[in-house]
């Protein structure tokens, strides 16, 4: 968005400067300004106007309204403006990927111009600085910077929602981006100009040589050992953490900033400290993945979801794939359903059919069927009407007993999903096969606790 708008502003700038009368007599900057912002316009209407390139326009459209009124463009109060838009138009925003990664790296682009840049480039004429930055030293280490501070605002966001981080994104903006800025999109804007008159084959061309560079680039650097660091899922109090030490190191001009650095800290240790489901039940109880002996998953399945199967490996820091033959190790399956050992010994069951259950009960600690239990069954049940109840399960055993965390948890009530106050269902979603106790009653160590 920035470059389309800056190629207009400047092109057009340019053209009404070569008329000394216009420059005299008008203001052709603020005539630029309005340009520009139409065709920041249009490319908003072309791309799709996702959020990310909304948030780019609310941006864009307000420095280049304030160079049109005569004031300051680039501040916080620009991205403060851009932010309170979007989740005005579109409140859901703020939990998706696309506005906390891109909030998070324009925050740390303006913190660096107008905190980090006047004292990088405060630097004395004919000094050796002065005289690299003639050379085009000071755009190399602008970009530098740039990609670097970019990177690390974003790093939090992609950990929580992609569960991989790249540290080698400096390298790849510094091949990249020159590439992209200077050919790929202003080849681009010519070529739609070109369109009406026949003449944007030439520009298409040229733009498929910039992408054709950047596609070089990324296969390289993706080919770098170490160039897809892995992280297991973890909980929002750390994104949240992560989030307030961002913004205090953006906004605070004062040694306080610094703690900011602290809570990042503090975020990264308890990421670190985040433990492993024991347990992994998919909504509709055709998979079940068992964490063994080797701290790796093991599953079990009766239908092929390869997509979700990737889901849990990813957020489990695995980089195996989900037609992976490791999966199936210590997996013993036959007519009646499949059990797989934990990494404590105890055995884990996939129920298929109701012959099978009294066994099962006898000789696992959990067992997942869409039949109802015995009603004397040793082992934790959980039966098909509470996972369609409840969504998909992480399940982890502690010192108190096994913790179950779910998509929907018990008692939770929101609009589009209403709690079930049935007293009937509560009692037929019990673990084990006995009715549920009373609110008021305090289970004993070895029961079921739950977290969801």
């Amino acid at each position: 968005m920035a470059v389309v708008a800056g190629v207009v502003f400047f092109a057009i700038r340019a053209l009404l400067a070569l008329f000394p009368v216009l420059t005299v007599a008008f203001p052709i900057k603020k005539w630029a300004a309005a340009a520009a912002l139409a065709a920041a316009t249009f490319y908003l209407l072309l791309s799709g106007a996702e959020v990310a390139t909304q948030r780019s326009f609310y941006m864009t459209a307000v420095v280049l309204i304030a160079v049109m009124v005569d004031r300051r463009a680039i501040t916080f109060r620009t991205l403060a403006l851009a932010a309170i838009v979007v989740l005005v138009l579109a409140p859901e925003a703020l939990v998706h990927p696309s506005f906390q990664m891109s909030f998070a790296a324009t925050l740390g682009l303006v913190a660096l111009v107008q905190i980090g840049m006047p004292r990088l480039f405060a630097t004395p004429e004919n000094s050796t600085a002065a005289k690299v930055a003639l050379w085009g030293g000071r755009e190399l280490v602008t970009l530098a910077l740039a990609s670097l501070v970019a990177g690390l605002a974003t790093t939090p966001y992609a950990a929580f929602h992609f569960h991989r981080i790249t540290p080698y994104g400096l390298l790849a903006n510094l091949a990249a981006m020159p590439v992209v800025s200077a050919i790929v999109m202003p080849a681009g804007m010519l070529g739609l100009v070109a369109m009406p008159f026949g003449f944007d084959g030439f520009f298409w061309w040229l733009m498929g040589v910039g992408i054709g560079w950047m596609i070089v680039v990324t296969e390289w650097v993706a080919a770098l050992p170490g160039a897809i660091g892995r992280v297991s899922a973890f909980g929002t109090g750390p994104l949240i953490a992560s989030s307030l030490g961002i913004v205090l190191l953006g906004l605070l001009r004062t040694p306080l900033r610094w703690l900011g650095a602290g809570l990042l800290v503090l975020s990264v240790i308890a990421v670190m400290a985040t433990p492993k489901p024991d347990v992994l039940i998919s909504a509709d109880g055709h998979n079940v993945a068992v964490r063994g002996r080797d701290g790796r998953l093991h599953l079990m399945k009766t239908a092929k979801d390869a997509f979700l199967v990737k889901e849990w490996l990813a957020a489990d820091a695995d980089s195996r794939d989900a037609t992976d033959v490791s999966l199936g190790d210590g997996v013993s399956c036959d007519g009646e359903g499949c059990v797989v050992p934990m990494a404590d010994g105890r055995f884990v069951a996939l129920s298929l059919k109701p012959d099978g259950l009294a066994d099962d009960c006898a000789r696992t600690a959990l067992i997942v069927t869409a039949s109802p239990a015995p009603p004397r069954c040793q082992a934790t049940v959980l039966e098909l009407k509470r996972l369609r109840a409840q969504g998909a399960m992480a399940l982890r055993w502690t010192r108190r007993g096994l913790v179950i965390d779910a998509v929907k948890p018990r008692g939770a009530d929101r609009p589009w999903a209403p709690a079930t106050g049935d007293a009937e269902t509560d009692r037929e979603l019990a673990v084990g096969g006995a009715p549920a106790r009373p609110a008021d009653a305090t289970p004993p160590e070895a029961e079921l606790q739950s977290e969801d």
